[in-house]
């Protein structure tokens, strides 16, 4: 037996007042069932952290998908690609954590650690296990065309659009935009 959980158990439960030693021991006993299903967690986290794939994406947009009350995160790597990874339903903890985590690192540089998840005999989800912020909105133009190419549609004239909504924000050829002036551009694509 570890009794390092019981020994953490009875410094969180305070010293034992005189005559209430019962109860305390319930207390204490309590608490070292609990630090015990705290350490599974954290054990199986850390074990899918270190299994998980590790890249680097702009975070997009962070939304709830209706079929499955999953988060949706739409990633953007450096080349410009787009990917969508899910989060566990927002009625668990864990996906409501990482959802709130998710929505604040939204339009900023993030290192996403991703496991793939077994959806059925044939079919395998991309996972969200932690995201890290790695740094502010600034994004470099190339991507912010792309992304802007990808607001714009696939539809006829998208490249036209794209290209107005761009020089219509005033946005410069090289270098690097923030996420604010990117916004606005997509705004003025929108309006049209």
């Amino acid at each position: 037996m570890d009794y390092s959980l019981v020994i953490a158990a009875a410094h969180a439960a305070g010293p034992c007042p005189p005559g209430e030693e019962p109860a305390w021991g319930r207390r204490v006993h309590a608490l070292t069932v609990d630090l015990h299903l705290i350490a599974n967690q954290a054990a199986q986290d850390i074990s899918r952290l270190d299994s998980a794939s590790r890249f680097v994406a702009f975070l997009e947009n962070v939304e709830i998908e209706e079929s499955s009350r999953r988060g949706l995160l739409t990633l953007r790597n450096p080349a410009g690609d787009t990917e969508h990874i899910r989060t566990e339903q927002q009625e668990t903890d864990r996906g409501r954590d990482l959802i709130a985590r998710a929505r604040g690192l939204q339009g900023r540089w993030v290192l996403v650690f991703r496991y793939n998840e077994k959806a059925s005999a044939t079919k395998q989800v991309r996972m969200l296990a932690h995201l890290m912020d790695l740094g502010d909105g600034a994004i470099a133009v190339n991507l912010a065309k792309k992304i802007l190419l990808d607001a714009a549609g696939a539809a006829g004239g998208a490249v036209a659009r794209a290209q107005a909504a761009w020089a219509d924000a005033g946005l410069p050829d090289t270098g690097a935009i923030s996420v604010a002036q990117l916004e606005q551009a997509r705004a003025k694509l929108q309006r049209e």
